[in-house]
């Protein structure tokens, strides 16, 4: 163990950009993990590495920030929403909405119990006619 250690903090640590300490602090949050083998800290971390590098640049190539040569939240939100590849990351990379919005969805939801799609348009034409 204790050459696998060393190994790891030479050669292959300058391999994955990802600090290994935090991604070992991450997979030992798991009740379910007791050990981590060096080997499987070092895939998880490339793996990782890999996955933020592929969702970064499908986004950045599929998004509008490519005409400003940036990559933005609202490219990575709207990756997770459409492509199916990413819908997992809906929840962690919602569309922004104004909280007002938020806040009226919240109470539509307390109303009718669940938010249904086909009654957004006419409570939307609501609020502008108020506007």
């Amino acid at each position: 163990a204790e050459m696998a250690a060393a190994r790891l903090s030479g050669t292959e640590n300058r391999l994955v950009s990802l600090p290994l300490s935090r991604i070992r602090v991450i997979m030992k949050s798991s009740p379910e993990v007791s050990s981590i083998n060096q080997d499987a800290l070092f895939l998880t971390a490339k793996a990782t590495e890999l996955f933020v590098q592929y969702l970064a640049t499908y986004s950045y190539k599929h998004g509008r920030g490519k005409e400003k040569n940036a990559l933005t939240y609202t490219d990575l939100s709207h990756t997770a929403e459409e492509c199916e590849t990413f819908q997992f990351l809906a929840d962690i990379l919602p569309k922004k909405i104004l909280a007002s919005k938020y806040l009226k969805m919240l109470e539509k939801e307390k109303r009718d119990g669940e938010v249904r799609e086909d009654n957004d348009e006419g409570e939307e034409e609501d609020d502008e006619d108020k506007a």
